[in-house]
């Protein structure tokens, strides 16, 4: 059972861009301003009404240290704001938000994130989150790791190429419906970019940003005619060498949605944060997601992968849905670090209908 909260937090709103192939004409904070002003304004707020404000990105993709003080001119320097950021998805930054307003030193939160791969190779850069002694030095790139945890899963029975090739379809089927998916509608499988994996099983390289903002108690009510509720939130890591690691399972999602409560009552909706096909299928066994559920119905991140924001994206994407009464329970999910090292799951309900 999740220990109970001394206060009531929700999701209650959620702006996107839509994502990308490139956005070399607009600097991050181009690329920022309409998501913040578009997320403030469904819910009336300005800025100076936001009492917390945190933030995710990372140095590696902008090419520069502290490069996240440069997106604040998207939110503005004035008045002065109580802010934090972290150097991870968006959806560690809502974690960080969500503590914050649980201590009651805040009633609202504006969270953020934003991430442009276009300039580089992400699958060079990602490299240097691999352990530096043993693994970094070798150089192998986050497609030949998610390709060596694709054949794991073949290697033990639990899927096969035509399995992977029909997960990568369901998803950008689904993203037909989703205005902000970059890739929407049937993508050819492709040639094997690592084997077993081909284009289709592999994510689209993009740029984006997200935003949500939280909101507790009736101070949610008033701002949100049906707030997504944050019933349970926990994030956990494996082990940093993958060597010590079974790739085949993640223990660490399976405890923080035990944590989060996620396995007390049967949720309608998760949206997973799976890079590649083959991850959805781990994400699926540990969460004991079965047919009825419907999985990603945004695309997920085959559909739509900004780096530093695709975490986020899921939560909202949940949110969203409980917003228009699509969904009364939901399950969202990021991740981080190769092959699903870290993990975070968030349960979200509506008020009962």
């Amino acid at each position: 059972m999740t220990a109970a909260h001394p206060r009531d937090i929700a999701v209650v709103a959620f702006a996107q861009t839509v994502h990308r192939r490139t956005t070399e004409e607009l600097s991050e904070v181009e690329m920022l301003m309409p998501v913040l002003h578009d997320v403030l304004a469904r819910t009336g707020l300005r800025t100076a009404d936001i009492g917390f404000t945190c933030s995710g990105s990372c140095d590696y993709l902008a090419g520069r240290a502290f490069s996240f003080t440069l997106a604040l001119d998207g939110v503005g320097a004035w008045p002065p704001i109580s802010e934090s950021h972290v150097e991870m998805d968006g959806a560690w930054a809502l974690y960080e938000a969500w503590t914050k307003l649980l201590t009651g030193d805040a009633d609202t939160a504006l969270v953020y994130s934003h991430g442009k791969s276009s300039p580089g190779s992400p699958r060079d850069v990602l490299t240097r989150q691999l352990d530096p002694y043993y693994l970094a030095p070798l150089w192998p790139d986050s497609v030949s790791l998610a390709a060596l945890q694709a054949q794991a899963l073949i290697d033990a029975g639990h899927t096969d190429e035509d399995a992977l090739a029909a997960v990568g379809a369901r998803n950008r089927a689904a993203a037909t419906a989703n205005p902000h998916a970059q890739l929407r509608g049937p993508v050819p499988q492709g040639d094997y970019v690592v084997r077993p994996l081909r284009t289709g099983d592999c994510p689209p390289i993009g740029d984006g940003a997200a935003a949500v903002v939280l909101a507790a108690g009736e101070r949610a009510r008033e701002l949100c005619a049906r707030p997504a509720w944050i019933r349970g939130l926990d994030h956990r890591v494996e082990p940093h060498s993958l060597g010590v690691r079974d790739l085949t399972d993640s223990p660490s999602t399976r405890l923080a949605a035990e944590h989060a409560g996620a396995f007390e009552r049967p949720v309608d909706t998760a949206e997973l944060h799976a890079p590649f096909s083959s991850q959805e299928i781990v994400l699926r066994r540990a969460l004991r997601l079965d047919d009825q559920v419907s999985v990603n119905p945004s695309g997920g991140a085959l559909a739509a992968n900004p780096l530093m924001a695709a975490g986020l994206v899921r939560v909202g994407e949940a949110a969203a849905r409980i917003h228009r009464g699509d969904s009364d329970r939901a399950l969202a999910h990021a991740t981080s670090g190769p092959c699903l090292q870290q993990n975070l799951v968030a349960v979200l309900e509506g008020d009962p209908r």
